[in-house]
């Protein structure tokens, strides 16, 4: 999963004078660094139950669908090679509408990455005996559990104010832990317990093609994918940009999608055929409280179960560090570009954002309340981020069309399509996260349109002069959007609650169409060429007056 420190509000460089000293295995380590997180202690699990022995395909499809997306953020990262860049396309291209849009859904992302990783610690806690009593059957948070997690995030909270920082930069160590932990599993499992008729004595896609697409959004293949920007954000300090960036994105990306895959193949291949003796729709976990550490327990591999159910705490409790550090600093931006009040931008004598923090771990503790399981924060977050990431394809168009002359160290092949292409692929992620996690998400964002569209108005009447200029002309295809998602999800077949009235293909075949309108009427309407260019002038300067 990404980590987001390159949101945090940092001064900015110009961007011929940025030392240009890292080189490709340095931009594409950092990618991987981000991209091997938690997501492998429950993805492969939770794949099979959702499309069983086909959740490989699953993993296939979302693999092409992040590297069409890094592909688009790598023509942008070199063209604009500044920190927290997804979040700052669609301000440069639409304005402060669209701007605040996605630096909202930007907050909403980082600040559930906290409660998953305190999930997933929870759920791996569940092997010992003293902590067998924090979740249901379900996965679900009992009352004791509830509180455990919130003492987990209070805990991440504090340690960020003792001024933590530096958690934020992955380093070498922790990336080689990272990755050699998952290699290792695979490499044991594979050649100690794997049944290759695992894969056929029930089906291979038990759920058919609805089962394969529904396991890309909600079961965490997605956000176990997500990370490649790492490498983008280092783009500005690249010694060969033009080069460098498209392989390391796309090399991350293969690397972290190989050793997924990977994982979901040997975890099939090593489940007992108890586990699955009554066909993969009446799957039995019983004894794999941690999926992978428990299914080694379960096979007489204890003390590879020991390693894993060790890095189930170091590797999520870390991340859940980073992530509550981000989420203050994504709302410290926030504040600077004139989005929220200015208390966000207060500073202890540490440097940390205080107000943020609190805010981060009042969100966190809300979080568990609708989505008390990992699963269902993976489903709320894979969401929330393609709406994230979903603004670069549409911004890709615009500065194409609006600003064909600027220097780009990296120039997209095909760009033209590619991008339109991977905005249908962000629209079709969102829509097979199904409607009973779209309409929550729907709730927050329209939660976040009142947060911020109520300050927005309040300092344009006080006449602050850090009142943003929300461009509402430019973004006008923003709504549409947003909620046309929406009514199709609900009309469509994923999810609890949906209606069921868009047959499967039909359904998807709605989504492409819908998508390709609104991407051509967003570069129809967006800000004329001078406009983007303020807006790039006035970020800069914003930037340069951080912290």
């Amino acid at each position: 999963m990404a980590s987001v420190d390159q949101y945090a509000p940092q001064t900015a460089r110009d961007p011929s004078t940025l030392r240009r000293d890292v080189g490709l295995i340095g931009l594409m380590w950092a990618s991987v660094g981000s991209i091997i997180g938690s997501g492998w202690l429950y993805g492969a699990k939770n794949a099979v139950v959702v499309a069983g022995p086909a959740a490989i395909i699953s993993w296939g499809i979302g693999a092409v669908a992040i590297v069409l997306l890094a592909l688009v953020h790598a023509e942008l990262g070199g063209l604009f090679p500044v920190a927290g860049g997804t979040a700052r396309y669609p301000h440069y291209a639409f304005g402060g509408l669209a701007g605040m849009s996605f630096g909202w859904f930007s907050w909403l992302q980082a600040a559930t990455v906290a409660p998953i990783e305190v999930e997933a610690m929870i759920g791996y806690a569940g092997h010992w005996h003293w902590a067998q009593g924090l979740q249901h059957k379900d996965s679900t948070l009992t009352i004791s559990g509830f509180v455990v997690a919130v003492v987990l995030m209070a805990v991440f909270v504090a340690v960020n104010f003792l001024g933590v920082r530096l958690l934020a930069h992955t380093n070498s160590a922790a990336t080689w832990w990272k990755v050699a932990v998952p290699l290792f599993t695979i490499f044991v499992l594979a050649a100690t317990h794997f049944h290759g008729s695992n894969f056929t004595s029930h089906g291979f896609a038990p759920f058919g093609v609805k089962g394969i697409l529904g396991a890309i959004s909600t079961s965490g293949i997605i956000f176990a994918l997500l990370g490649f920007e790492q490498a983008i954000q280092l783009s500005g300090e690249s010694r060969n940009p033009k080069r460098d960036i498209p392989r390391a994105t796309l090399g991350s990306v293969a690397i972290g999608a190989l050793i997924y895959l990977l994982l979901q193949v040997v975890f099939i291949g090593a489940l007992p055929g108890a586990s699955f003796a009554k066909g993969w729709a009446n799957l039995d976990f019983a004894g794999i409280s941690g999926p992978f550490a428990g299914l080694a327990t379960l096979v007489g591999l204890g003390w590879l179960g020991v390693v894993l159910y060790v890095d189930a705490v170091i590797s999520p409790g870390g991340t859940g560090l980073i992530y509550t550090t981000s989420t203050s600093r994504i709302s410290y931006g926030l504040s600077k570009n004139g989005y929220a009040p200015k208390l966000f931008e207060s500073t202890d004598k540490r440097g940390v954002p205080w107000f943020g923090l609190i805010i981060s771990f009042v969100t966190g503790v809300v979080c568990f309340l609708p989505f008390p399981s990992w699963q269902q924060l993976v489903s709320f977050i894979t969401s929330a981020s393609v709406l994230m990431y979903a603004g670069a394809p549409l911004a890709f168009g615009v500065l194409r069309d609006r600003l064909p002359e600027r220097a780009r160290p990296y120039r997209l092949p095909g760009g033209s399509w590619i991008s339109p292409v991977s905005f249908v692929i962000s629209s079709f992620i969102i829509y097979w996260s199904g409607w009973g996690t779209l309409w929550r998400l729907g709730i927050a964002i329209v939660l976040g349109y009142l947060l911020l569209g109520g300050y927005a108005t309040y300092a344009h009447r006080k006449g602050l002069p850090q009142a943003p200029r929300l461009d509402w002309k430019a973004a006008q295809w923003l709504p549409v959007y947003l909620i046309g998602m929406g009514v199709i999800s609900w009309q469509g077949g994923f999810g609890d609650g949906s209606k069921g009235n868009l047959p499967l293909w039909w359904d998807m075949a709605v989504i492409a169409v819908f998508s390709l309108g609104i991407y051509y009427w967003a570069r129809a309407t967006a800000l004329p060429a001078p406009e983007i260019e303020r807006n790039i002038a006035d970020v800069t300067v914003v930037d340069e007056g951080g912290h």
